[in-house]
């Protein structure tokens, strides 16, 4: 057991070294490549003008997202009317959807309760 916390020791340095000597490059490269998006000069004002225009525009973009949403829904109708002629893959997806949201849902009740599973407090 000692060796193999030696030799995790040892990795876990050579991945810190690694990060230390190529950080700093790949972190100015990452600037380089993007700086197109960085408004200068960065002030606080800018940054709520931004924040603001962010916002309204997601707002904006609401009624569209509404539509999208309903003729979602009416294809699911639809679907649903004429479920004899569904394929095998089309449920296979839909259970699969079914299954990831009640995983989610679980795990969130999970983190919820401070990641006990009864809920109590040992």
């Amino acid at each position: 057991m000692a060796s193999k916390l030696v030799q995790l020791q040892s990795k876990a340095t050579v991945a810190s070294q690694f990060v230390m000597k190529h950080a700093c490059v790949y972190y100015k490269q990452l600037l380089e490549q993007n700086k197109h998006y960085i408004q200068e000069p960065a002030t606080v004002e800018k940054c709520n003008e931004l924040s603001k225009r962010l916002l309204y525009t997601r707002l904006a973009s609401i009624p569209g997202r509404y539509e999208s949403f309903w003729k979602e829904v009416d294809l699911l109708k639809q679907k649903l009317k004429n479920r004899n002629e569904l394929k095998v893959e089309e449920v296979g997806v839909g259970v699969l959807f079914a299954l990831e949201c009640y995983a989610w849902a679980c795990c969130g009740e999970i983190v919820g309760r401070g990641f006990t599973i009864t809920g109590y407090d040992v």
